[in-house]
């Protein structure tokens, strides 16, 4: 494979925003990622949402000029902590280019660019049946969330 460079995207980018957007609806199509693409709707929505989100920065990843991964990440915030929290709300890399490390290569950006914004953690989440991600995530420090010896429990209320 080409060298791999990593950066965070700019969001002030056209370009960058559609690498962004590009590789996110890959990883929809994905079954990993629930198997459809991004509708047509989001797809155009997603480059402006980004654009003017105040929290929002990702991490591209590019074998040469070609964007191969993606690292999607929100500032929260951790009440316990009294500091931000970063949620790593997507991690993807196209299908070709996969099992080269490219995943664990993108997580040391994105812990870098939450330490700048003084956040205590970054957060995930992973499918049960995803074993290469929960290892890879596993292999790099993330825990299973819990208090007081109790795991969380992801839940949501569709609106």
């Amino acid at each position: 494979m080409t060298e791999l460079t990593l950066r965070e995207a700019d969001f002030s980018s056209a370009d960058d925003l559609a690498r962004v957007v590009a590789l996110v609806d890959a990883y929809a199509s994905d079954p990993m990622g629930g198997g459809t693409p991004l509708s047509a709707e989001v797809r155009e929505r997603l480059p402006r949402l980004l654009a003017t989100h105040p929290t929002a920065f990702a991490v591209l990843a590019f074998a040469g000029d070609t964007p191969v991964g993606v690292a999607l990440c929100v500032l929260g915030l951790s009440s316990f902590a009294a500091r931000p929290s970063v949620n790593l709300h997507d991690l993807a890399v196209l299908p070709g280019p996969r099992g080269l490390g490219i995943g664990r290569r993108q997580l040391e950006p994105v812990a870098d660019a939450a330490r700048r914004r003084d956040a205590c953690k970054v957060t995930l989440e992973v499918r049960p049946d995803n074993d290469v991600g929960r290892h890879l995530y596993a292999d790099v420090g993330f825990e299973l969330s819990a208090l007081c010896g109790q795991a969380y429990l992801m839940m949501e209320k569709p609106l």
